[in-house]
């Protein structure tokens, strides 16, 4: 679920517990609408994560490395001049509802103490990130609203900051059993849970109902005794400060399907895995889902890209192939000037179609040769000869450009299928370089969108025997990786298909579970994932060799046998995957 009123009430106490007093010594800013603040505190240094991302927005410590681009965005550089050195004065949330505020004692250009203040909105697509100064006014924000997007509500520097409308809604902190009652009386709603979603401010669906849960007797939709049930609803409120104790529910594929801020009863409890702060739980919950988020956004465009070149390549194969259809007939166009050249003595100008005997036939057959009533009967012979030289240069083209054709088409099968197998940024990158440097993709200049990102690496496995298998998931890994391995060590690739280059870590005889497994492996990152009896050609590593000239990833080889595997997720999943 999103980040809801109740578990950013939860994240605004822990946080302001650890940080109040920190100092400010660092400011990043990974992404246009992340921050990450390195606070000094306690003797030791926490790093403060502010994100505003439409699916994504929270905020809590964090210890994940983020790449940072070559020159900071203008915010960063106005918030550094800022915050560098300020005092963190409180962390707290608003009303009960997605909005956090983090007060810092700043000092100014003149030496005095200033507040400045960060104001983090969590609001789906609409979610922001704000400093303002001493007197509310906005000095930068993530995203900016000008009086075309809203008339009511703009966000820009310079402008008084205006927080979001209010709900006609109880706030968690002012809740008593005689307030709620009185609201929750008037509902007409059959399920108790989605009427506290909208008498609560900040109650999500799933929050709204754990706490209908806690005061519900089983099985009951509404209570009996409504004002009993507000009265305990209200305890509840009151106690839920000193109920934390941080969760993550996990599915049946060990993926984190959600986070809360203390046990759920209403979730499956053997499910959910404590964690020591909810910070460290919102970052297990939210680091994955973000990070895939963002890779399928930096990537989309690049496979728009990919797959209307590939659908050109298609369309100019079809042509292609057509015009060596039709170049087909030059044997016929030699045919016919050739019977014209051996019967000239019968012929004469003006004839338009001829029956002559055709001496390429076997059977001593014949052959119909229509005439142009205005050409001589050598005129005629000689325009058949051109037209065969014509058809057979044709031909001749056409399969040297059908061949340039299909071998762009697995190229870009490729690069689809390396897209696809991206699990970092720095593997995307090394995708789009190589797009720029082939020409699909334009080089960019801009510094503030460019990253430094370390070398990406290959899936690391480790196969039933104890034997390292190694995968690589783009063109650049293939060739580091083929060619950085030991001239004994196996090598695997998909035959005549794209797919990875794998490398099994062992010199000598390899045991045929660890050969199995591998094959598999390179079964699986290939066009024919989703195919049955794939070949897949080993060889030792000496055997294999890289053409000069050759693009990325591409390579010849000799001396080898052929497996034929398919490929199923479920052993695939059964092999140890050391490092993705």
């Amino acid at each position: 679920m999103p980040m809801d009123g109740l578990t950013a009430g939860f994240a605004a106490r822990e946080l302001n517990d650890l940080l109040r007093g920190g100092r400010v010594d660092k400011i990043t800013q990974p992404e246009r609408d992340t921050i990450v603040m390195l606070i000094r505190t306690g003797g030791e240094n926490r790093r403060l994560l502010l994100c505003a991302s439409p699916n994504n927005a929270r905020c809590h410590l964090t210890m994940g490395s983020y790449s940072n681009p070559l020159e900071p965005p203008a915010m960063c550089m106005l918030m550094r001049k800022q915050l560098t050195g300020a005092r963190i004065e409180a962390v707290r949330q608003i009303g009960g509802d997605r909005i956090i505020h983090v007060d810092l004692d700043a000092v100014n250009e003149l030496g005095d103490h200033v507040l400045r203040r960060l104001v983090l909105e969590i609001m789906g697509r609409h979610s922001n990130l704000l400093l303002l100064d001493e007197n509310d006014k906005i000095l930068e924000a993530t995203r900016h609203v000008n009086p075309e997007m809203s008339r009511i509500r703009q966000i820009q520097p310079g402008r008084t900051y205006l927080p979001p409308p209010l709900q006609d809604r109880l706030s968690p902190e002012e809740i008593t059993g005689e307030s709620l009652y009185a609201r929750l009386s008037t509902r007409t709603e059959s399920a108790f849970s989605r009427a506290l979603a909208e008498t609560v401010t900040g109650l999500s669906r799933v929050a709204a109902e754990e706490l209908a849960c806690r005061v519900l007797q089983p099985g009951e939709d509404w209570p009996e005794d409504l004002r009993e049930a507000c009265a305990r609803l209200a305890d509840l409120f009151s106690r839920l400060p000193g109920m934390a104790d941080a969760r993550v529910l996990f599915g049946e594929n060990s993926e984190a399907e959600d986070v809360f801020p203390f046990p759920y009863l209403s979730r499956r409890i053997d499910s959910q895995r404590a964690f020591p702060t909810l910070s460290e739980a919102l970052e297990i919950y939210f680091g994955t889902r973000d990070a895939r988020d963002r890779l399928n956004q930096r990537s989309a465009s690049m496979l728009k890209t990919l797959k209307s070149q590939l659908d050109r390549c298609q369309r100019k194969l079809a042509i292609q192939l057509e015009e060596l259809s039709s170049a087909e007939k030059m044997e016929e166009y030699r045919r016919m000037g050739e019977a014209i050249n051996a019967n000239l003595y019968q012929l004469k100008k003006g004839m338009s179609a001829a029956e002559l005997p055709d001496w390429s036939s076997h059977d001593g057959g014949t052959i119909t040769v229509p005439l142009d009533i205005r050409l001589t009967p050598s005129q005629n012979a000689q325009r058949y000869f051109k037209k065969y030289q014509k058809a057979r240069s044709a031909r001749e083209i056409a399969a040297e450009q059908r061949d340039k054709t299909l071998a762009e088409i697995d190229y870009l099968e490729g690069m689809l299928l390396d897209v696809d197998k991206c699990v970092g940024e720095s593997e995307l990158e090394e995708i789009r370089q190589e797009l720029v440097r082939t020409g699909y993709l334009k080089k960019v200049t801009n510094r503030r969108q460019q990253r430094q990102l370390p070398q990406s690496k290959p899936c690391r496995y480790l196969s039933a025997d104890g034997i390292e298998i190694l995968v690589g998931k783009n063109a650049a890994q293939n060739d580091r990786l083929t060619l950085g391995a030991k001239p004994e060590e196996l090598w695997l690739h998909a035959k005549d298909m794209p797919g990875s280059h794998v490398i099994v870590r062992c010199e000598g005889e390899i045991p045929q579970a660890t050969l199995k497994q591998a094959a598999l492996l390179a079964a699986w990152y290939s066009k024919g994932q989703r195919s049955s009896m794939v070949p897949v050609d080993y060889t030792l590593r000496k055997y294999v060799k890289k053409p000069s000239g050759a693009m990325p990833g591409k390579v010849i080889y000799t001396h080898q046998k052929t497996a034929y595997m398919t490929p199923v997720e479920s052993e695939i999943r059964e092999i140890r995957l050391i490092d993705a």
